[in-house]
């Protein structure tokens, strides 16, 4: 557990967040500063359709999720939704 604005929230654990400009949020303790961010990621319009082989390859493929290392950034937790 952490602290995000004086709120306790749970830390690393997607959800999703209805009526905002993104379709999921995540929290997440930056390494080097110690401080929680909201990361927030995903098209709230597009259906996520990993199930199709085609998709998958081209999404992975296009945003080079094989380097998607750091947790505070959009890219690395859209990716692991796609994985």
């Amino acid at each position: 557990m952490a602290e995000y604005k004086g709120t306790k929230v749970k830390l690393n654990k997607p959800f999703r967040t209805p009526n905002q400009t993104k379709k999921f949020a995540v929290y997440v303790k930056n390494p080097r500063t110690g401080n929680t961010l909201k990361v927030r990621f995903g098209d709230p319009k597009m259906k996520i359709k990993k199930n199709i082989p085609a998709r998958k390859k081209s999404f992975l493929a296009r945003h080079n999720c094989k380097t998607a290392r750091d947790r505070t950034t959009a890219r690395y937790w859209s990716c692991k939704q796609w994985r």
